[in-house]
């Protein structure tokens, strides 16, 4: 049987409206996925470091600020430097649809936005697993 995937939910930047990135983790959880919850107030640094320490497999970045398109470049490219690359990196929020490509053009793997249902986050993950 193979291991349950690693998932980090992490909140970037100085957003603290975290209610989302609760009910993704209990979703991940509830998938049968290991989750590592890092919290509010997050900085990349300690974001890339719960990421190599934890083994992760998925990293779900959790953004409300506005600060997104730094964030998606920033934590995108210390994953490539500290040999995280093959992370599969998610982020949830609102982002402008006109941002979403830039995400992508960082690193981000997908976006999903506010409404989007749990099932077909999970989905999406089971698939890039399957595919891995």
């Amino acid at each position: 049987m193979a291991k349950p995937l690693r998932v980090v939910v992490a909140k970037p930047g100085l957003d603290g409206h975290d209610r989302g990135a609760k009910i993704i983790a209990r979703a991940f959880r509830d998938a049968g996925m290991e989750v590592i919850y890092t919290g509010i107030f997050q900085t990349t640094e300690m974001i890339t470091r719960t990421v190599v320490e934890e083994d992760a497999d998925v990293l779900g970045l959790s953004i409300l600020s506005g600060a997104h398109l730094h964030f998606a470049e920033e934590i995108c490219t210390s994953l490539r430097e500290n040999a995280a690359k093959d992370v599969l990196v998610l982020m949830g929020g609102i982002l402008p649809p006109d941002d979403i490509p830039k995400v992508k053009d960082s690193g981000v793997a997908e976006v999903f936005t506010p409404g989007t249902p749990t099932t077909k986050i999970i989905d999406y993950v089971r698939e890039w697993q399957s595919q891995a």
